[in-house]
């Protein structure tokens, strides 16, 4: 990728992470500093990596993708709504009732939705059986998911885990998003994940470590992955959860608490100066 590729792809993540933070304003709840945090990775998935369709969302030969870390969907909506599955309006109807989008993901009820997922653990499982149903059917679609570091404490992930190198899930890639905070404190302090890397290898994987918010490191993770055979690959991504927001930050409170009127207009305001400094450089 070329500097310019680049700074658009930085432009559209701000503008996904502006989309978390109005819709969780105008829900009054959700989850935005994990929604932060996934951006830069959602948007390299839909603009350069996955085979996918906003006017046919439902394409049998799309690459698929799910959210397991499901509550996280509020940037994975706004990118969704910036590539042309839906109006942007509707985050602003975010979580409310018979709306749209829900406070996590509806396959029947949301136009670029592959899986419904919430229950922490269970989208990885979802992920494994596209991913198998496609070896089975002998179609070349690849399938991604995205998982918290948080939810890597759930049993059902290392069962999926399992089952995918077992399966020589080649076209399967997961994503965890390492921010390093859930819900009740630091994911070291609940229940230690390390040596992460160790653990997926143990299980089978080829495992990539890279800077979540590195487009260029994205991009090489998922190259690489393309060239693996034989097993799944994880791509362990640190990350910063409120990526972008600076009161947002690092700080757990805002793993799932909505911004009243001031934090938006201020969060708004300090995304929307670094569009405008990209678009400056562009």
């Amino acid at each position: 990728m070329d500097s310019s590729e680049i700074k658009q792809l930085k432009i559209l993540a701000a503008k996904a992470r502006q989309g978390a933070i109005l819709g969780t304003f105008h829900a009054k709840s959700g989850h935005p500093g994990g929604s932060l945090s996934a951006a830069d990775i959602f948007t390299y998935l839909y603009y350069k990596e996955m085979k996918v369709d906003p006017k046919n969302p439902k394409w049998e030969d799309r690459d698929r993708f799910v959210l397991s870390k499901g509550h996280c969907c509020p940037s994975l909506y706004a990118v969704l709504a910036l590539k042309g599955y839906f109006d942007w309006d509707e985050l602003t109807r975010l979580r409310h009732v018979g709306a749209m989008l829900q406070g996590h993901p509806d396959m029947k009820r949301t136009p670029g939705i592959d899986m419904s997922s919430g229950s922490l653990g269970q989208g990885v499982s979802a992920a494994c059986g596209m991913a198998l149903a496609g070896k089975l059917d002998n179609k070349d679609y690849r399938v991604y998911t995205v998982l918290g570091d948080g939810e890597v404490e759930e049993g059902q992930v290392w069962e999926a885990a399992m089952f995918a190198a077992h399966n020589k899930l080649d076209n399967l890639v997961l994503f965890v998003d390492q921010n390093g905070l859930q819900i009740d404190g630091a994911v070291e302090d609940v229940a230690g994940i390390e040596p992460l890397d160790k653990k997926f290898e143990a299980f089978g994987f080829e495992v990539i470590k890279i800077d979540g918010h590195d487009f260029e490191q994205i991009k090489s993770a998922l190259d690489k992955a393309r060239t693996v055979k034989g097993k799944p690959t994880a791509i362990l991504a640190k990350t910063v959860k409120g990526k972008g927001v600076s009161f947002m930050e690092n700080q757990v409170g805002w793993h799932g608490v909505a911004p009243n009127k001031e934090q938006y207009e201020a969060a708004t305001a300090e995304l929307e100066a670094q569009i405008k400094e990209l678009e400056g450089e562009c």
